[in-house]
């Protein structure tokens, strides 16, 4: 395996080879069993292509990130092993570190973003048992990420990083080299496009990596969170640049910094990137939920969220890599919010109500459409003034239905303000 240390400034030399995913494909073969592929009846359709899904979200801690973890943890010689392991997650990572640990009999301390969705913390400490120490440091992967090599600078414990070192990208790069196998013996053909999600990359050059030396015919895409955009920021850059997080929602993906290992792997593969709304990432969720019967966290479902942006070719063998399902079952009344906000047809407005007797029932009869429906409204009487305001929100029956209720709105004497979803304000009902 090629060595550890950060690249010095300039030197862009991809760090793994497809060599290095086949070892760890090797070393994890008794470790971890292969995940499903399986065929999307729903994204076929909709794409005229043949849609599979690599279902890391199968995996035992339900992400791909375990292959990384164990492959680097398998690595370590008694004297590291004797001195524990430390890594920071927002939460994936760090369950495949504690899986790997329990599995390995390693001590590791893990260091935990408060962003970190509650069910994910309870993984951790289930699979880790005595062998875990958690602890909950900063807003961001970054700040964790800060805390935890402090944490291995003072007391000798191996750093593992969830995506920057190059052991770690050779065990996720398996995602891949297993995929592929799977694509042959059930579809007699390797993919003709691979859809990879994007963090902090080392997902994508584990498989840029091993896909652009075994088949270099088929083609790789990146998909970031609109909120994160650090692969796009690196590559047009030329290195690796910290972007501010606009939005944590996909907290699987939400990293401000490219790893300096897996920048130069995806940039020598001439891997393009794009972003995708978090918006629309709901949807798939949803639509992924309700269709496939699959449940996926919001950065497992961004490859598949992004394929009406991709050019696929009618009969194009097409791989989404569903990357994890460690989704809070809280979190799907936030999921179904925004989906409705993406799709147009959950709207929020500013009313004035003259404070009059019957001003509610007009709103209803002159403004709301047959098929809309009020989904909020708060509104508090002030005995001292002719108008009162109110936040309310409406769920319209097709986001055609905008436009009639915008001009209903404009004829009527009741004032409205539109509520901007990138307003401040907006964020208090989101």
């Amino acid at each position: 395996m090629t060595s550890t240390t950060d690249p010095a400034p300039g030197n862009l030399a991809p760090g793994v080879v497809a060599a290095d995913v086949d070892a760890a494909a090797a070393r994890l073969e008794s470790l971890l069993a292969p995940t499903p592929l399986t065929e999307s009846d729903r994204l076929s359709v909709k794409h005229g292509a043949t849609v599979v899904l690599k279902r890391e979200d199968q995996q035992p801690v339900r992400s791909y990130k375990i292959r990384g973890a164990s492959n680097l943890i398998a690595q370590l010689d008694e004297d590291a092993r004797a001195a524990g392991v430390v890594c920071a997650s927002a939460g994936n990572h760090a369950q495949g570190v504690a899986y790997a640990c329990a599995r390995l009999g390693v001590k590791a301390t893990i260091f935990l973003p408060r962003t970190t969705p509650r069910q994910k913390r309870e993984r951790v400490r289930v699979l880790g048992g005595p062998w875990v120490t958690t602890v909950v440091e900063g807003d961001t992967y970054d700040v964790a990420a800060a805390a935890a090599g402090e944490f291995a600078t003072t007391t000798g414990a191996t750093l593992v990083p969830a995506f920057d070192d190059v052991r770690t990208i050779a065990g996720q790069g398996t995602v891949a080299r297993e995929a592929f196998a799977q694509c042959e013996i059930q579809h007699g053909r390797v993919p003709d496009v691979v859809v990879v999600p994007v963090g902090g990359g080392g997902l994508l050059a584990g498989i840029t990596a091993w896909v652009r030396e075994r088949h270099p015919e088929t083609r790789i895409v990146g998909v970031e969170p609109i909120g994160a955009p650090s692969l796009q920021a690196a590559l047009t850059a030329g290195h690796p640049v910290a972007v501010p997080v606009t939005d944590p929602f996909v907290d699987g993906a939400t990293v401000g910094l490219l790893g300096a290992h897996t920048y130069p792997v995806i940039a020598a593969g001439g891997v393009p990137c794009f972003s995708v709304a978090e918006g629309r990432i709901c949807t798939e969720m949803l639509d992924l939920y309700q269709s496939d019967g699959i449940i996926a966290e919001p950065a497992g479902a961004l490859a598949s969220a992004a394929l009406d942006d991709v050019e696929i070719a009618h009969g194009d063998l097409v791989l989404a890599i569903l990357s994890g399902g460690n989704n809070d079952v809280s979190r799907y009344a936030e999921v179904v919010e925004r989906s409705l906000v993406y799709e147009g047809r959950k709207h929020y407005f500013l009313v004035e109500f003259p404070q009059e007797p019957g001003q509610l029932r007009r709103f209803l009869d002159e403004i709301l459409g047959p098929d809309d429906d009020i989904t909020l409204f708060e509104y508090t009487k002030r005995s001292n003034r002719e108008t009162g305001p109110a936040l309310v929100g409406l769920e319209l029956g097709e986001p055609a239905g905008l436009e009639p209720l915008l001009e209903r709105m404009a004829d009527s004497r009741i004032r409205t303000e539109r509520v901007d979803p990138d307003s401040p304000l907006f964020g208090m009902v989101l």
